[in-house]
C-alpha cells in the first residue's frame, strides 16, 4: 500500500488522489459525487430537534439508515433515529425520518444531562443490537474533577443498554493529569468487523503522543481493537493529516481529526478512514483514506508515539477520496461514513453524514458518492 504521510497538505492529497502511483493490486477505485442533500435546520420529529447527527449506519436488511445524535441529552434525551434516505445513480432523492428510539442506561432510564456524548452508531444485523461509542468527559478544575472515560456500548433495539465494554487500555482512560485522552477527541469513530471484533478510532492525539494538529504538523491517533468482551487485540497508529490551511484571524482554531472508520467488507482488515478538519475563516474540508490494519504494527505497549509519519510504527495509508476535490459546491462538517445500496453499474455507494452542532450557521447535510 502507498504511504501517504500527514506531513502533506490537502491540496496535495487532492494531487495524489489523481497521479499517486498506487499499484493496481491496492488502487483505491476513482470516486464519484452522486448528489447531496440537506435536512432543514429547525426540523423535529417527535418533539426533538433533528440534529447534531455525528453517525450513520445501514441496515443491509431493510434499507434504513440509523442516524445517532450527538445531544447531551440537553436538548431532549440522548437518542438515535431512523431513516428512508434514497440513493441511486442519480444522486440523494430526499430524506425521511422515520422513527425516533431513546438510549437508556441499564435500568431503563434515559441517560441524564451530560451524562453520555453519542458518536457513533453501528447496528450488529447478527442480534439486532445497536453499538455506540461516547466520548466521555474530561472537565478539570478547582473543584473536583469530572473524569468519564469513553466507552463502547451496545443497546437492545429499544435502546436499552445491555453491554458496556470497559476501557481496552489504561492509556484509554481519563485522567486529572495531561496523559491519556484529551476532552472530546475520543471515540468518535467505531466499526464491527466482519471478524467479530470492535474497532475504535480516536478523534485525536493522547496527551502523551503529542500536540493536537495544526496546519503545521498532524499528529498519529490511535484506532484499538477489541473482542466484544472489551479485551485488548491490538491497537496501531493512524497518522492524521495537518489542518488544511492557516486560519483567519492567524489565532484562530484550525485542527483535523478523525471521525469515523469502516471497513471494507470486500478486503476484510482494510478500513476508511474519514478525516474531517475545521478551519476558522475557511471552514471545513473532508477527506477519505484506506489502510491496512492487519499490516500495520501494533504499538498498544507503546507510552509515546512518535510524531513522525514516515516512522515504522505508523500506518500506510493511501486517498480514497477529498470531498472538495469531487466538486461538492459546501462542506460540512461531516463525521459520520456507511456503506449505502450497490449501483445498477456494480459500483459501491458511500453515505456521509455532517453533524451541524444544532447551529443554524451549518448543515445537516447527506452525501453520496459512489466507488468504482
Amino acid at each position: 500500500m502507498k504511504r501517504y504521510t500527514a506531513a502533506a497538505t490537502a491540496a496535495t492529497a487532492a494531487a495524489a488522489l489523481a497521479l499517486s502511483p498506487v499499484s493496481p493490486a491496492h488502487a483505491s477505485p476513482p470516486a464519484e459525487l452522486l448528489g447531496s442533500a440537506v435536512v432543514d435546520h429547525g426540523t423535529r420529529f417527535q418533539g426533538t430537534p433533528v440534529g447534531g447527527l455525528s453517525g450513520i449506519d445501514r441496515d443491509p436488511r431493510t434499507g434504513d439508515y440509523l442516524l445517532i445524535s450527538d445531544d447531551r441529552s440537553e436538548q431532549a434525551p440522548a437518542r438515535f433515529y431512523t431513516a428512508r434516505i434514497g440513493v441511486d445513480a442519480d444522486g440523494v432523492r430526499g430524506i425521511a425520518v422515520t422513527g425516533l428510539t431513546t438510549l437508556r442506561d441499564r435500568s431503563g432510564r434515559p441517560y441524564a444531562p451530560q451524562t453520555v456524548d453519542p458518536e457513533s452508531v453501528r447496528l450488529d444485523p447478527a442480534t439486532g443490537q445497536v453499538w455506540w461509542t461516547t466520548e466521555g468527559d474530561r472537565r478539570i478544575g478547582d473543584g473536583r474533577p469530572v473524569l468519564r472515560h469513553p466507552q463502547v456500548r451496545a443497546a437492545d433495539a429499544d435502546g436499552r443498554t445491555r453491554r458496556a465494554l470497559p476501557p481496552a487500555h489504561p492509556r484509554l482512560r481519563m485522567s486529572r493529569h495531561e496523559t491519556g485522552p484529551r476532552a472530546n477527541l475520543t471515540f468518535e469513530g467505531m466499526d464491527l468487523a466482519s471478524d467479530g471484533t470492535v474497532v475504535t478510532a480516536m478523534e485525536g492525539p493522547l496527551y502523551q503522543d503529542g500536540p493536537r494538529t495544526s496546519p503545521d504538523h498532524g499528529a498519529p491517533v490511535r484506532i484499538t481493537v477489541t473482542d466484544r468482551r472489551g479485551r485488548l487485540l491490538s491497537q496501531h497508529a493512524y497518522p492524521a493529516d495537518p489542518a488544511a490551511a492557516e486560519p483567519d484571524p492567524a489565532d484562530g482554531h484550525a485542527e483535523n481529526g478523525v471521525t469515523s472508520i469502516l471497513e471494507d467488507p470486500e478486503s476484510p482488515g482494510e478500513f476508511l478512514v474519514l478525516e474531517r478538519d475545521y478551519v476558522q475563516g475557511v471552514g471545513n474540508s473532508v477527506r477519505v483514506y484506506r489502510t491496512d490494519l492487519d499490516a500495520a504494527p501494533d504499538v498498544s505497549r507503546v507510552w509515546r508515539l512518535p510524531g513522525d509519519p514516515d516512522h515504522r510504527l505508523i500506518a500506510d495509508k493511501e486517498p480514497v477520496l477529498d470531498l472538495s476535490a469531487l466538486g461538492l459546491e459546501h462542506v460540512d462538517n461531516v463525521e459520520g461514513m456507511t456503506w449505502g445500496p450497490r449501483l445498477d453499474d456494480g459500483r459501491r455507494t458511500l453515505v456521509l453524514v455532517s453533524d451541524d452542532n444544532f447551529s443554524s450557521g451549518q448543515v445537516t447535510q447527506v452525501v453520496a458518492v459512489a466507488l468504482g
